[in-house]
């Protein structure tokens, strides 16, 4: 067992043992609540700190839990453990149909889903004859285990609690596994992802469930707490709290679900006390003065409260204890002379615009092939017409024998086709490790039960294997537990080559690799290539610097205004006429 998970350990046993103080029964029923709002936190921090994908539904998820656990325990006679699976089966299923639909589209589209969500349940729930309207359920019974009712104190504060560590550890061990690392890299948009062979849409998914399948069992332990339930804990103003909450704790921070739960709590309370006194008059001011902290919050504090502490803590480091792992399988490569690409008359347009108006080369195996031209002249659309991450208009893109035109990049990349990116794409708050070992996602097939069960543990020791693999097989070995945002344009450029190594293409693609390196750091970046290509590594290079360009590569395509100029090798192209006039407006 680690170290850390010796403190974890440690922290939950302090926790649960409040229960035998000799604490008021006032605030054990406080902790209780506070327990309830952490679970719908929790699953706020995985949805909207780290996927960046906003809800305002998550209270509705809550009644659908509360309700359902209600109803068939009233009206089926049925066991309130048997009912939190009913529960958490309807809210899988109303989460599944409006995930579904809204996390295909991008932007606003999601929060103003949740909310009409939201306010349909909530009305609904007023509404139905056989949910009580608003006068709710009453009677339900409470929880008890093997016959003890644990009742609605200290015993359900042990229950509570329990889960919501059990839920917390859950995720801690989720976000730093290959399905965490999947997660994590769709705050940075989806083509990055997508180009390491992420289905972004398939993690968004799976997000949204589990922070719904939280806020179910929130709301089965708020039905059994409470032992009556109507609609007004579910409707969009608590699902407005439970978003305040995890921003003011630290919406990226696991632990800064439960600080925002504690503060919001403790505060709601003595403002409720304080303010009328102050002021001189009862009302709901307390609202006022969230809405005073949450906009300050955001421009001083936007990482939130959690983010403080967390700076004060020394930042664990990862144990290196994968040297004896099993290496990875390895993808069959083409022979020397082997045509890996051929891109047969590629075209596309925009509207009335033909940025790239058939364009045909091949690549072989071994060969670095440079694919140059001034400004404007269509050489990144091509790079992403051939990735995937657009569609031809014409043409097709055959690699290794197989056409890949219309596949998105994910089944490109899955085939042996990995990439790097003009502007240097990664995740800024994880180790240079980590950000590698993600471009091995399609080498892993852990998901997210194995992640948060810790039965991922062999697999994980084998993809951080082969990420330290490749940053010492380019020279960055001495940066394996450096956080990624710390490091400099080279090293950075250098990391994403890693990253793209990681899942042992059989074709590299560098779309601009010296693009605001230093002297020094492209010479660096030269040797790299030369050595990949040593190693039968075969490379399509876009580039400016032409220097580097007629260093390393063996062929070079020339592109102007979307047209293929001229190729040939990088003699023929420094002596052709054609070339010399596209770069200096001029054949003399």
């Amino acid at each position: 067992m680690s170290k850390q998970a010796l403190i974890w350990g440690a922290q939950g046993v302090a926790i649960l043992a409040l229960a035998l103080l000799p604490l008021p029964d006032f605030w054990i029923t406080q902790l209780n609540y506070i327990g309830l709002y952490s679970l719908t936190c929790l699953g706020l921090v995985l949805l909207t700190g780290v996927a960046g994908l906003t809800s305002f539904g998550q209270a509705a998820f809550v009644g659908i839990g509360a309700y359902a656990s209600g109803w068939f325990t009233l009206n089926m006679g049925l066991s309130p453990w048997l009912t939190l699976f009913i529960g958490l089966a309807f809210t899988t299923a109303s989460a599944l149909l409006v995930g579904g639909i809204t996390l295909r589209m991008s932007g606003h589209y999601l929060p103003l889903a949740t909310i009409a969500w939201a306010l349909s349940l909530y009305y609904l729930m007023g509404n139905l004859d056989v949910l009580g309207k608003y006068d709710g359920l009453l009677g339900l019974p409470g929880l008890n285990v093997l016959g003890w009712d644990i009742g609605q104190g200290r015993g359900f504060f042990v229950l509570t609690w329990a889960l919501v560590l059990v839920a917390a550890a859950a995720l801690l061990f989720l976000l730093d596994s290959r399905a965490g690392r999947a997660m994590r890299s769709l705050r940075n948009g989806k083509l990055m992802a997508e180009a390491m062979g992420v289905n972004t849409l398939r993690y968004k998914i799976i997000i949204f469930l589990i922070a719904a399948q939280l806020a179910s069992v929130s709301g089965w332990l708020f039905a059994h707490f409470q032992r009556s339930i109507n609609p007004s804990p579910f409707g969009l103003k608590m699902g407005i709290e439970y978003l305040f909450m995890s921003v003011v704790g630290g919406i990226g921070h696991v632990w800064g679900a439960l600080t925002g739960a504690i503060l919001t709590k403790l505060m709601e309370d003595q403002l409720q006390v304080l303010l009328p006194k102050l002021i001189g008059t009862s009302g709901s001011y307390e609202v006022i003065v969230f809405g005073i902290v949450l906009v300050m919050m955001l421009k001083f504090l936007p990482d939130g409260l959690w983010s403080m502490v967390q700076r004060k803590l020394p930042r664990p480091q990862r144990v290196v204890d994968w040297a004896q792992a099993a290496a990875l399988p390895e993808r069959s490569k083409p022979a020397p002379g082997d045509r890996v690409l051929h891109a047969k008359a590629i075209r596309k347009q925009f509207g009335g615009l033909t940025a790239v108006n058939n364009i045909s080369f091949e690549i072989k195996a071994g060969q670095i092939v440079g694919l140059i031209g001034p400004n404007g002249a269509g050489k990144s659309t091509t790079f992403n017409l051939i990735t995937g991450v657009l569609g031809l208009t014409s043409g097709e893109v055959v690699f290794r024998g197989e056409v890949v035109s219309g596949m998105p990049s994910r089944e490109i990349a899955k085939r042996g086709m990995s990439r790097t990116f003009q502007h240097v794409k990664m995740i800024p708050d994880m180790t240079v490790l980590e950000n590698v070992a993600l471009g091995a996602h399609l080498r892993g097939n852990k998901g997210v039960v194995s992640a948060m069960t810790r039965t991922n543990q062999a697999e994980e020791r084998q993809l951080f294997k082969e990420a330290q693999k490749q940053l010492e097989r380019i020279g960055m070995g001495q940066y394996l537990h450096e956080q990624a945002g710390n490091l400099a344009m080279g090293p950075q450029r250098l990391m994403e080559i890693a990253r793209a190594l990681c899942s042992d293409p059989a074709l590299l693609l560098l779309d601009e690799p010296a693009a605001g390196l230093r002297h020094k750091e492209k010479q660096a970046l030269g040797t790299v290539l030369r050595q990949l290509q040593a190693e039968g590594v075969s490379i399509l290079l876009v580039e400016h610097d032409m220097e580097l360009v007629m260093d390393v590569c063996d062929h070079l395509v020339v592109m102007e205004f979307g047209t293929l100029l001229t190729q040939g090798t990088p003699e023929q192209i420094q002596q052709d006429p054609k070339v010399r006039a596209a770069y200096l407006g001029t054949e003399h």
